[in-house]
């Protein structure tokens, strides 16, 4: 245990000496704490005064999905740049199984996920608190069923169940191609034409669209509604994403353990 557990911290270090990630963090850290600073100085009149929450939610739709390519750039590069740098052969004479380097370098890509959505909020909150009222915050909340609070840690949640889900398409592309560069345009490419696509096979024109994962991959809408897209419930929605998850994290597994690295 003690080895496996330097293994995932070798891991963290190759994720954390590169400037990239630092910098990917400093920006992270500064936007969440901006926005909060541009809502309070863009506002004008006591009637324009947003509150804490208000402000917040704001601040996390927006950083969030910053933070969720920040942490796909990471995943796309955690398998394809050891082959990119030649540094996977390095990595495979050590007294370790190809099965244990894998999930090292999962739990550590989730660990920075983690991470970096910590950062997120605490900057992001703490900017909330010095630039808004707490007495201009709503006081009915978008659902009865939970405080205004409760209601953005429950975004924050699905954000992250989307963020996590993002990571695991990202890390299975990474395993299946050796550049890491075109590991990270494919997984840009289906962050940013996921909705698009959704947008074109609506589940609620095509049944067949209700068992993709990008028709789930939002969960918020439940948190207002007992059926989400074409009508389906929160349990039909998490079985799909689970499948796929499965799909993804065993792809990854066998591609890895099967790689040539010969040449």
């Amino acid at each position: 245990m003690g080895e496996f557990a330097a293994l995932i911290h070798n891991e963290n270090i190759k994720i954390f000496r590169r400037v990239r990630t630092w910098i990917m963090l400093v920006i992270l850290a500064l936007m969440s704490a901006l926005f909060p600073a541009l809502i309070h100085f863009t506002s004008k009149g006591s009637e324009a005064t947003i509150g804490i929450w208000d402000s917040f939610q704001t601040t996390v739709a927006i950083a969030f999905f910053l933070n969720t390519i920040f942490t796909a750039l990471v995943a796309a590069d955690s398998i394809a740049g050891e082959f990119t740098w030649g540094t996977i052969k390095l990595l495979l004479i050590r007294p370790w199984s190809r099965s244990k380097i894998l999930l090292s370098k999962y739990i550590s890509l989730i660990l920075f996920s983690l991470f970096s959505t910590a950062l997120l909020i605490i900057f992001g909150y703490g900017s909330a608190l010095i630039f808004s009222s707490s007495a201009a915050d709503s006081i009915a909340s978008p659902t009865m069923d939970w405080s205004q609070g409760q209601y953005v840690f429950l975004l924050i949640l699905c954000s992250y169940i989307e963020l996590f889900l993002t990571a695991a398409i990202a890390f299975m592309i990474s395993s299946v191609f050796r550049s890491s560069g075109l590991a990270i345009v494919l997984s840009l490419s289906i962050m940013f034409t996921k909705d698009i696509f959704i947008a074109i096979f609506s589940p609620e024109r095509y049944e067949w669209a209700n068992y993709l994962i990008f028709a789930h991959m939002n969960l918020s809408p439940y948190l207002l509604s007992d059926s989400g897209p074409g009508g389906r419930t929160l349990g039909f929605a998490i079985s799909v994403l689970a499948v796929y998850y499965v799909i993804f994290m065993l792809v990854s597994w066998l591609v890895f353990r099967k790689r040539d690295v010969a040449a």
